[in-house]
């Protein structure tokens, strides 16, 4: 601890702190005074923190460390707890000294950190004021120029490493120097020919008004161009505006006098504060800095000599000034330090009204941007036809629930922020840890060929990388082989408890086993009796359902036969009338059709009774498929399958 202490008073006491402190007055501050030290550490990193502690409200000044440790990535030794953020709070040593030890010992690499988070960590829109086109604009423009500056460091740190020498820019001026004499030259050429051209005067003239001209053009094209966004705009704003009046009578003709008189209290009370309290102090102390500048601003520069002996002056003062507080120390008045508490905490009640004061302001402020924001977008939804918009308990609930999502995408953001921050730098530094081993190697293996050793560092770092993997495949193998002997072990011990559990249960089953066999053995008996019976059945029945069908398609087909012969018999008799009337008719023409008909008959025969052998040969073929089919069904047993060309049956 003490080594930690005089660590950080040495860096305390050099450039640029200049503090004069020694272990005692360090270790005498007191909380205020060790957190503005700290304070002016943080300054040093980022200058943006050069603030008196005692002109902000203790939890901003927390809140503005935290912020910047966090940026920073400062882990305290027991983590982010309440203990610590209690600690940095009220100034505790505990917690203060490990920061300014951390600080002090990296303050060129934190300020490269802060200067990058300055234009790396992304401004946090909310998504609501992103659908304005300006706003969506303006943040798109902003995210190219980060990733603009992103590439313009890289390319500077490239740079740098890179180690351009004197010589080389040297050279470079001399180069640029010598086209700067060519192009004179040619200026003067071109200015000799021209002056031989006549009217040559004239020429540059109108060639002058000219280029006047165009950039007047461009001026004007320009300004246009400025004209019609300045229209659009105020376009825009008249339509704001109009919708916002007509929501603000609707508001006035559905708003309760009650609620109108408690809303008017308020304001009236809030005015009534910043013009009696807020603003007159503030307008005070703003006379006190303009005065306090014209008084700089009127008295006669000054020299070295008297700056130095100012500084010399100031040196003096504080030192006076320790001295004091080292004395008010060890006298230990407990009436004052009771009269400094209670200073402390009316100045603390003082800060805190006027920051809610601020913030109640900025939050109407914020407030009425949303409604106008909220009126205009539930009139546009209006008038396309959109429903209407909640309001009442079910709005609040609805901004509370997205409260907290825009909470948590803020933080979420912020991360990504820091990670992309953090990132960036531990990717520089994989760059420079590369060069090094680069460079240490090359120069390892230049002096393993001067000791004539070439390849040794390769040699040692395989057999290095070959051991390891040896020990870690052996360590594998020994748990593998433990593993498996404990598995092996488990499953007895669970094929044990299964045998243990399943002994009584095996017992009485054997003896169920023996009562039940009779028994089985008649049932089965019984069975096998019943089924020959119905076999018997079964059998008897399907020969005399074959029988019957048998008849039953001999009585059909002798149906057939007997009605073809009934039809060959009247087309004989229709022949024979027909015969008789062309015998008996006088007529010649009929004579001779008939005579030809009775040619074609002739004729025709041999071929028609081929034709009809080949339909009896049909007919005798389709009446053995059925017969072969039938045959079949009837053979086949219930539930069977019977496959046939192209098709599959199921006998029931």
């Amino acid at each position: 601890m003490s080594e930690q202490l005089k660590f950080i008073v040495e860096q305390l006491n050099r450039e640029p702190f200049k503090k004069n402190f020694n272990l005692i007055t360090f270790d005498s501050l007191e909380p205020m005074q060790l957190l503005q030290t700290l304070n002016d550490a943080l300054a040093e990193i980022d200058p943006k923190q050069a603030i008196d502690i005692r002109e902000e409200m203790p939890e901003q000044t927390a809140k503005r460390m935290f912020t910047l440790l966090g940026m920073l990535k400062y882990k305290p030794p027991g983590g982010m707890s309440e203990v610590f953020r209690q600690g940095l709070v009220i100034g505790s040593k505990p917690v203060v000294h490990p920061i300014l030890h951390w600080l002090l010992q990296r303050i060129p690499e934190l300020k490269k950190r802060a200067y990058l988070a300055r234009f790396l960590v992304k401004l946090e829109v909310p998504a609501e004021f992103l659908q304005d086109d300006v706003i969506a604009e303006t943040f798109h423009q902003y995210e190219e120029l980060v990733g603009g500056f992103k590439n313009i460091h890289k390319e500077c740190e490239q740079l740098k490493s890179s180690g351009f020498s004197t010589a080389e820019i040297r050279r470079d001026i001399v180069a640029m120097e010598e086209e700067k004499d060519q192009l004179i030259k040619r200026v003067e050429r071109l200015k000799k020919r021209v002056e031989a051209v006549s009217n040559h005067q004239r020429m540059l003239e109108l060639a002058r008004q000219l280029r006047v001209e165009k950039e007047r053009e461009e001026s004007l094209a320009h300004q246009k161009q400025e004209q019609k966004n300045q229209l659009f705009q105020a376009e825009q704003r008249l339509q704001r505006c109009q919708i916002q009046l007509r929501d603000l009578q609707q508001a006035a003709a559905d708003e309760k006098p009650e609620s109108l008189m408690k809303r008017l209290e308020e304001d009236i009370k809030f005015n009534s504060y910043m013009v009696s309290e807020k603003l007159p102090r503030e307008l005070e102390n703003t006379r006190k800095v303009v005065k306090y500048l014209q008084k700089v601003a009127s008295e006669p520069a000054l020299g070295q000599a008297e700056l130095r002996e100012l500084e010399d002056k100031i040196r003096e003062t504080n030192t006076e000034i320790n001295h004091l507080i080292e004395k008010k120390m060890m006298r230990n008045d407990p009436m004052d330090d009771k009269l400094s508490l209670f200073r402390q905490q009316a100045a603390i009640i003082v800060r805190k009204k006027e920051t809610k004061v601020e913030e109640l302001q900025e939050a109407r402020e914020e407030l009425a941007a949303v409604e106008r924001e909220l009126n205009m977008k539930s009139s546009q939804a209006q008038e396309r036809g959109g429903a209407k918009l909640i309001r009442g308990d079910e709005f609040k609930r609805y901004v509370a629930k997205m409260r907290g999502k825009s909470s948590t995408y803020k933080k979420k953001r912020q991360e990504i922020a820091e990670l992309k921050v953090e990132y960036g730098v531990l990717q520089r530094t994989e760059e420079i840890l590369r060069e090094r081993h680069t460079a240490g190697q090359q120069q390892l293996e230049s002096l393993e060929a001067q000791r004539g050793i070439s390849g040794y560092s390769d040699t040692q770092e395989e057999l290095e990388r070959v051991s390891a993997i040896k020990s870690e495949l052996d360590e594998m193998k020994g748990r593998t082989l433990d593993d498996m002997s404990e598995m092996v072990k488990k499953l007895n011990s669970v094929i044990a408890e299964k045998k243990s559990a399943l002994s009584p249960l095996i017992k009485d089953l054997r003896a169920l086993r023996q009562e039940h066999a009779v028994k089985f053995e008649q049932k089965k008996a019984q069975y096998d009796t019943c089924a020959a019976g119905l076999e018997s059945n079964r059998s008897k029945l399907e020969q005399e359902v074959r029988m019957l069908r048998e008849e039953t398609a001999q009585e059909e087909s002798r149906y057939h036969h007997i009605n073809c012969m009934r039809e060959i018999t009247e087309s004989q008799m229709e022949r024979a009338a027909d015969q008789s009337k062309i015998n008996q008719s006088m007529d010649i023409q009929v004579r001779r059709t008939a005579l030809s008909e009775k040619t074609d008959v002739r004729e025709n025969q041999e071929p028609n009774m081929r034709q009809m052998k080949m339909w009896k040969d049909l007919e005798t073929l389709l009446e053995c498929k059925k017969q072969c089919y039938l045959k079949a069904q009837s053979q086949a047993p219930i539930g069977h399958v019977i496959q046939d060309v192209g098709k599959d049956m199921l006998v029931l």
